[in-house]
């Protein structure tokens, strides 16, 4: 408890681990607040669990609640399953695919995630995991960085195309985008520039907590 308190005046840091695939895993209490990070960016529960709030915000919390299957690809700490189910009231499944199970341990441990009972966790390569499953979804929320880098496959036309393809009529694809250089911001008006399907509608919330640009992509046909 005094470490949560002291936590507003200054992050007090309580685990530490290596991880192969994400460097480095730390939770931190900060403001009153357990949060997930890496060496050099926030995984969850911090400002990224603001930014997505605002994404799923515009899409609309009452669109939200009357779906049926939520995908998550990058669950890391569960932020935005819990914004999901604590503060939307979402009651329908979830499936969370995470490459590093390190991570999944640790989310398990300090953050609860194991009490979601509509929560399937899948161990898997985002890309992989896409490729292979034959199911449809109403919200595929896209959230996949190792430390502060993002996959090329996430910007690629065939990983765009299939995604889509996985999405029900009516349904969302929310993608969590962190623009560090010049480059990242040429390649998002690249992805935003070259999509172009009568079926989607696309467009992108810019700068979010600075850093990050959300891009919504709704079928609509």
């Amino acid at each position: 408890m005094l470490k949560k308190i002291f936590s507003y005046l200054i992050p007090i840091k309580i685990y530490s681990q290596n991880s192969k695939l994400s460097k480095t895993i730390e939770v931190t209490w900060a403001n009153g607040k357990l949060v997930l990070d890496s060496k050099n960016t926030n995984y969850s529960y911090g400002s990224l669990q603001r930014v997505l709030r605002k994404g799923l915000k515009s899409i609309g919390f009452n669109k939200i609640v009357q779906m049926n299957h939520i995908l998550v690809l990058g669950v890391a700490g569960g932020s935005v399953i819990k914004t999901l189910v604590d503060e939307i009231k979402y009651k329908g499944k979830i499936t969370g695919v995470e490459i590093d199970p390190e991570i999944i341990q640790v989310s398990r441990d300090f953050f609860n995630l194991d009490e979601i009972k509509q929560l399937e966790i899948v161990i898997d390569d985002a890309f992989e995991f896409v490729l292979k499953t034959t199911k449809k979804y109403d919200l595929i929320i896209i959230d996949v960085f190792q430390d502060t880098t993002m996959p090329n496959f996430l910007f690629e036309s065939f990983f765009v195309n299939r995604v889509c393809f996985l999405l029900k009529n009516k349904g969302f694809i929310l993608f969590n985008t962190m623009l560090l250089t010049e480059i990242d911001n040429q390649r998002n008006k690249k992805y935003l520039t070259d999509f172009n399907d009568p079926h989607f509608r696309i467009k992108s919330l810019p700068r979010i907590e600075e850093h990050n640009e959300m891009i919504i992509i709704e079928k609509i046909a």
